[in-house]
């Protein structure tokens, strides 16, 4: 009997245990919302035997991860330069993929435009186009900064795509870099970039991106190759965000498979928006 009385009693106090402000065991789920991006240097849809675009296969290649977002760099828009007339590259992808797109340009080249775009399958609410300049003293290229602000789930945030001068030494991608931050420094809403920065993950370009940014790899582990893809060697390509508080990283990879489309791998990297 007096068993009986004292488990009554245990039973009692562990149902009456708990605070009534205590968290419920049916813990509402996270309402992060999860966003899928890919960067991808297409190389201006040049690759191939012949240098023919084959914008086909690139759009097969974006197909196969299903992403959100895309960032194109070396974006060609009624250009020459592959052998034969070349149409608006970002929008034949968007159609290919049934996407939207937002095309930047950087300059004119080849008797057309070149340039950086986003590709999304998110509604685009604004866009907005820059240009990151090269130091007087080097030659280079002038770059451009392709920005959608883009809804999910009713989270608002920025996806960019851009491209760093390869043709001087370091002193024209540091003033790009210098240049970039100073925008991201404005912004008030969190925002992933997809970029070939041309330059690796130790070097001072990095460095100073990171002084705004967080590198999407994990552990800032960025080791993978991303060019080229006929003799894999170095990483060039990268997608960063900001802020740490707002975005988390699920994953972050790079798609080797897709080695004949593009000289770069396109590197793939799912987000948690805060």
């Amino acid at each position: 009997m007096k068993l009986i009385r004292f488990l009554t009693c245990i039973l009692f106090l562990t149902s009456c245990g708990k605070s009534a402000d205590a968290p419920d065991d049916t813990t509402p789920a996270d309402d992060a919302v999860v966003v899928k991006t890919m960067t991808y240097n297409i190389w201006g849809a040049r690759q191939g035997g012949l240098h023919t675009p084959q914008l086909q296969e690139i759009a097969e290649v974006i197909k196969r991860h299903n992403p959100d977002l895309v960032a194109l760099q070396e974006v060609d828009r009624f250009t020459t330069r592959n052998g034969q007339p070349v149409g608006d590259v970002a929008k034949e992808l968007a159609d290919l993929t049934g996407m939207s797109h937002f095309f930047a340009l950087a300059e004119p080249r080849h008797g057309g435009e070149y340039g950086d775009a986003v590709l999304s399958k998110l509604p685009i609410k604004e866009t907005k186009a820059y240009n990151l300049g090269v130091t007087a003293e080097l030659p280079g290229e002038i770059r451009s900064v392709a920005r959608v602000t883009v809804e999910k789930e009713g989270k608002e945030f920025y996806f960019i795509s851009t491209h760093f001068d390869h043709l001087s030494n370091e002193a024209n991608r540091l003033k790009q870099a210098k240049d970039f931050v100073a925008i991201l420094k404005e912004y008030q809403k969190p925002v992933i970039v997809g970029a070939d920065f041309n330059a690796l993950p130790n070097s001072e370009t990095i460095g100073i991106l990171r002084q705004h940014l967080t590198l999407g790899c994990f552990n800032n582990n960025c080791s993978q190759f991303t060019f080229s893809t006929d003799n894999p060697r170095s990483v060039i390509d990268y997608i960063m965000y900001a802020p740490i508080t707002g975005l988390s990283v699920q994953s972050y990879t790079v798609d080797t498979r897709a080695y004949s489309e593009s000289d770069h791998f396109p590197v793939i990297s799912t987000f948690k928006l805060h």
